[in-house]
């Protein structure tokens, strides 16, 4: 049978490779649209990771000066006090409070601006964020307000390049600072900021000696870590109650501050990118239906002109199911070498995608598994109707068919 139907297929070669055509772009644009898909998938994934797990952001309240209602951040409520009271809650792991700003550093010859944290070391548990080489800083570093910082891999290329910077001092604001440490690297994240363009000192350097603080003790937010997911809504719950002891907060009062569950914002967009990765799959899978079309067209053609032939064979003996068998056989083998030849278009579309954009690009083996079973699975229904038809003739009408 399948001799016979090869020797079928190469009687026709070109009508062959063209009804192959379809399930060659079919499977080559599901292959290649699902990588890309899982590709900016595992993307954001990587960014949400280097985020951290199970984050609250905690932010300072808003003003009203003049009639103008400023943003939130703009009231200094948050304090270094009211992140040590939250610290004491069971629900958290970890708090760090933060003073944010931008400073130009100098090392040598080469100067650089950046973003600068004054925190204290249980920001690096928040954050995940692990030591590259070198060591933190330390809660007496934070008592004492020492120049002491901890640089990000962005900032140390740029002013180092190949230089180990450990112990190194270099000078922030026209201040001398040693550096201590450099952070692991991090990337961009999901908003597309180098989370590695980023210094790190005491909290209490920057707010005495690098930026001021016009109220003593006052910070921008608070970054916290609930011990797990599940404790997140009773964490949420546990800070806002304590805040609101601590500054006074009545029931019916506004807040002087806000706290945003960033875990949930980041899975919202990790669902929001797989359902994009699902729809791009499902775009492509409609070209697989397009190939399975062709092919029941191609077949119902190839019935038409070997009628005769039919007669013949079912004159001497063949049987409507060896005939349902060999057409069957036919449309099948050509989804599955046109699945072949797709799945090699297919990955190697993508890497050419990976080569030209910088986009990393994810192909797995579930998809081309997926695209090989969709194959056969098209051809066999769309090759059954006319595989049908000729096992149904008449062998004495196919005899006479001119």
């Amino acid at each position: 049978m399948l001799s016979e139907a090869w020797v079928a297929m190469a009687a026709n070669r070109m009508r062959t490779f063209l009804t192959m055509l379809g399930m060659v772009i079919g499977v080559g644009a599901v292959i290649m649209m699902l990588a890309i898909g899982q590709g900016v998938q595992r993307k954001v994934e990587d960014s949400i990771a280097s985020m951290g797990s199970n984050l609250f952001i905690i932010l300072s309240g808003s003003t009203t000066s003049g009639g103008a209602r400023m943003g939130g951040g703009a009231a200094p409520t948050l304090t270094v006090d009211d992140a040590t009271a939250l610290r004491e809650l069971p629900e958290l792991a970890a708090v760090a409070p933060a003073v944010p700003g931008t400073a130009q550093l100098i090392y040598g010859p080469n100067n650089w601006s950046t973003r600068i944290y004054g925190t204290t070391p249980d920001y690096l548990t928040v954050r995940d964020w692990q030591i590259a080489s070198g060591a933190s800083f330390t809660s007496s570093d934070v008592r004492s307000a020492t120049r002491v910082a901890l640089l990000g891999q962005t900032v140390v290329q740029n002013l180092f390049g190949g230089e180990d910077p450990v112990g190194k001092t270099l000078r922030i604001a026209n201040s001398p600072y040693v550096v201590l440490g450099v952070l692991a690297a991090k990337g961009q994240s999901l908003d597309g900021r180098d989370q590695d363009d980023t210094v790190l000192v005491p909290v209490t350097t920057a707010q005495r000696k690098l930026f001021g603080s016009q109220f003593a003790g006052t910070v921008r937010f608070i970054m916290a870590q609930a011990v797990s997911a599940n404790a997140m809504p009773a964490a949420e719950t546990a800070m806002t109650e304590l805040l609101h002891q601590r500054h006074h907060i009545r029931e019916g009062q506004d807040d002087d501050f806000s706290i945003r569950n960033l875990t949930a914002m980041a899975n919202t967009a990790a669902e929001t990118t797989q359902v994009l990765s699902l729809m791009l799959g499902a775009i492509a899978s409609i070209s697989l239906l397009v190939g399975g079309i062709g092919i029941m067209n191609i077949m119902l053609v190839s019935v038409t002109e070997r009628t005769r032939e039919i007669g013949i064979r079912m004159a001497i003996g063949a049987r409507g199911q060896d005939v349902l068998l060999q057409f069957l056989l036919e449309a099948v083998m050509i989804s599955i070498m046109g699945c072949f030849i797709g799945v090699l278009l297919g990955v190697g579309g993508a890497l050419v995608v990976q080569k030209i954009t910088g986009l990393g690009v994810v192909v797995t083996v579930l998809s081309i598994v997926l695209a090989f079973g969709v194959a056969a699975a098209v051809g066999i229904f769309f090759g059954w109707y006319p595989a049908r038809k000729a096992s149904r003739l008449k062998p004495i009408d196919a005899l006479r068919y001119q």
